[in-house]
């Protein structure tokens, strides 16, 4: 049945806010019509959002309303979005001008306070946590109970790799060129918190039945960059036995047609080789010196064949460090290497040939008083996080919702590792929510294009933002067997 507006306020719309809106605050409306009744109070909104100062709403309704399609709330979170990115990208360029370092602990707590007070002001409740790991920030909870016990988490972190030094030594700083949004952070991962944002405030905005339904747990890691266990933990906690959902807003890749989304993740075991030899003249002793440069050396491409793509398992000898002065035999070397691999079974495979070579010895003393011996340790390990069924209902949620925008799915594996590694066997999870970019943790930039810093494409914003706000909505209607919010005509 058709809503009829009898009177409209232009003269109540915001600055900010699309023109099909007249009307204030957060109020619950489509493009054609508010979704409540007059004399609703109305929920405003953040400082970077102005109001235009109503406190309830003045539009007048017939008593029979249709709810909207899924493609008219589309198109009016677009347009929502599409207008008031100017306040969200002001609120992304002041997380990119805090330097977040992972070590740069009072860093990262600003970052903390400051993404805290953004979200508070839609209704959620922060706390911190403080990281084990010693000279790191405090890890960040933000939560809001809904009518359902079901509990949708949105993870992102508040670290990044750049240190302060290397961003002023670039001039790495927040700058917009052309489709390109530039900054430390921009693309892993504090555009994926402004996405976050974004698409909290299309669901509450055009979806609050959807938004109100679940009981949320907004989840930023200090550390993500370095090691993650205790938020791991801290996050498995929260969201407990009644998790419905897990988004992680890590970028995401882009194509004209589909969203490229994240539904595995490579795991990883980091280990550590050392050789022991023997020290000498290297001059007047020679012989009786073993190089334990010379026997890391024989033992490394060893580890490195371990790597097979087919299997989807690589070997990476990171760094090798040894000896003290070139008038020495060297009589140690030290080593750290990393090992990735989808499946759990193949990584602990490769774990375990590595670790065969510990005793490794081909090199010896020209005058054979002395052997040098490789030792090889595990020192931790990041989980695989393979192809699941609880990830493949959430592609498939998110497809529907693609599909409604136009576009495809490729749900896709990526190699490296994200806090989803630790999540997926205690509820579905997704990856690859944040924005499309490039050139993740790189600083530096060069003329001849062969350096360039990293980016976020300005716009993916908006429809990463909308689409995962559709895929909540469509979760909620197969939930409760409503629908969501909306329903599928159209």
């Amino acid at each position: 049945m058709a809503v009829s507006v009898q009177r409209r306020r232009r003269d109540s719309v915001s600055p900010g806010v699309p023109g099909d809106h007249p009307h204030h605050g957060v109020c619950s409306i489509d493009a054609r019509a508010p979704a409540h009744v007059v004399g609703t109070p109305v929920l405003l909104p953040g400082k970077d959002f102005p109001a235009c100062g109503k406190n309830r709403c003045g539009e007048r309704l017939m008593e029979n309303r249709t709810p909207p399609t899924m493609k008219e709330r589309a198109r009016s979170m677009d347009r929502f979005l599409s207008d008031s990115l100017p306040g969200y990208l002001r609120v992304l360029s002041d997380m990119i001008a805090i330097n977040s370092h992972t070590m740069n602990a009072a860093g990262v707590n600003r970052l903390c306070d400051y993404t805290r007070a953004v979200f508070e002001k839609r209704g959620f409740t922060g706390r911190k946590i403080s990281s084990v790991y010693k000279g790191c920030g405090n890890h960040l909870l933000l939560s809001r109970a809904g009518t359902s016990p079901e509990k949708i988490g949105c993870v992102s972190h508040l670290d990044t790799v750049f240190t302060a030094e290397e961003e002023v030594r670039n001039g790495f700083v927040f700058r917009i060129a052309g489709d390109r949004i530039y900054g430390p952070g921009a693309n892993d991962i504090k555009g994926g918190t402004a996405v976050m944002l974004m698409m909290i405030d299309a669901l509450r905005r055009f979806a609050p039945d959807a938004f109100e339904r679940f009981s949320w747990e907004l989840l930023f890691d200090a550390t993500e960059e370095t090691e993650s266990d205790d938020f791991g933990a801290i996050a498995r906690e929260a969201l407990g036995t009644t998790g419905r959902a897990c988004l992680v807003f890590e970028s995401g890749e882009h194509a004209e047609n589909e969203f490229i989304l994240t539904a595995a993740r490579k795991g990883r075991a980091v280990m550590r080789v050392t050789t022991s030899g023997k020290s000498a003249h290297a001059g007047s002793d020679h012989a009786r010196g073993a190089s334990a440069i010379l026997q890391m050396a024989d033992l490394l491409p060893k580890l490195e064949a371990l790597t097979d793509y087919a299997a989807g398992l690589t070997c990476t000898v990171g760094t090798v460090e040894g000896g003290t002065a070139l008038n020495r035999v060297p009589d140690s070397c030290d080593a750290g290497m990393e090992i990735r691999a989808f499946d759990p079974a193949v990584l602990s495979g490769a774990v375990e040939k590595a670790l065969s070579y510990n005793g490794y010895s081909t090199v010896g003393s020209a005058d054979g008083s002395f052997r040098c011996v490789a030792r090889v340790e595990l020192l931790r390990t990041n989980p695989s996080w393979p192809m699941n069924p609880g990830t493949g209902s959430l592609v498939a949620a998110w497809s529907r919702a693609a599909a409604v925008m136009g576009k495809g799915i490729l749900a896709a594996p990526r190699g490296g590792i994200s806090d989803g590694n630790l999540l997926w066997d205690t509820l579905p999870v997704i990856d690859g929510l944040g924005p499309a970019g490039d050139n993740c943790h790189c600083a530096e930039s060069t003329a001849d294009g062969l350096k360039e810093q990293e980016y976020a494409l300005m716009s993916s914003f908006v429809p990463k933002a909308v689409l995962s706000a559709l895929a909540l909505c469509e979760l909620a209607r197969k939930d409760d067997g409503t629908d969501g919010g909306m329903h599928d005509a159209g």
